[in-house]
């Protein structure tokens, strides 16, 4: 494997969609040299428990110096940058694997919450000034996106590899079938998405500015 890579992972599709535009972008960038560092997709189930195994199987495959997952947030009408897991699985529908755990441990006896280590206000400015719609999201929900960012901090606990997730909205072709939900072409989040990996391995101490919310 590369001596500089970088790891992106999407997911499968879930909730009756025929699609998921988390894989569809991530998996344009696969292959590609982003400022010398080789970028390698992987697509995560949406199953609690065998995410986690899966991306951790690509963790040990890959060896990366940095570490994105990306997931679909139908609904959300920007590029949403999390900046916090939380330990706690609560599904509202089950997996594609029919479970539906409902306020249980990701870890047991693992830290409340983990923040993310990538420079996430250095990646919302470079998204802003590309035109992009971007925010700062304080919650990944608890459903399988928060379940693998949180595994993934996790993983990453001890080691100098920096991580994080970012949340996309529906692809057009989704909410054509869903009157008035936002969304964003697949050609969009594949340019945000080589935006924020440029923001993110260009600093290494992330800028200061606002992002907060109040709700």
């Amino acid at each position: 494997m590369h001596a500089n890579t970088l790891l992106l992972t999407g997911f499968a599709p879930f909730g009756g969609e025929t699609v998921n535009p988390s894989w569809q972008a991530v998996a344009r960038l696969d292959g590609e040299t982003l400022d010398g560092h080789r970028i390698v997709a992987r697509c995560l189930p949406v199953e609690f428990g065998t995410a986690i195994d899966a991306l951790r199987s690509a963790l040990a495959e890959t060896s990366p110096t940095l570490v994105l997952c990306v997931g679909q947030a139908g609904g959300r009408a920007q590029i949403a940058i999390e900046r916090v897991a939380i330990n706690v699985d609560d599904a509202r529908i089950p997996d594609n694997a029919g479970a539906s755990p409902v306020d249980a441990p990701i870890v047991e006896d693992g830290p409340a919450a983990y923040f993310a280590t990538l420079p996430i206000k250095a990646m919302l400015v470079a998204l802003r000034e590309a035109g992009i719609p971007a925010e700062i999201s304080q919650t990944a929900g608890t459903y399988v996106c928060n379940h693998v960012f949180y595994g993934l901090m996790h993983a990453l606990r001890d080691s100098t590899v920096r991580g994080g997730f970012i949340h996309i909205p529906y692809a057009p072709e989704q909410a054509a079938r869903l009157v008035g939900a936002p969304s964003l072409h697949v050609d969009t989040v594949v340019s945000a998405l080589r935006i924020a990996l440029r923001a993110a391995l260009a600093h290494d101490v992330d800028r200061r500015v606002a992002a907060g919310a109040e709700h």
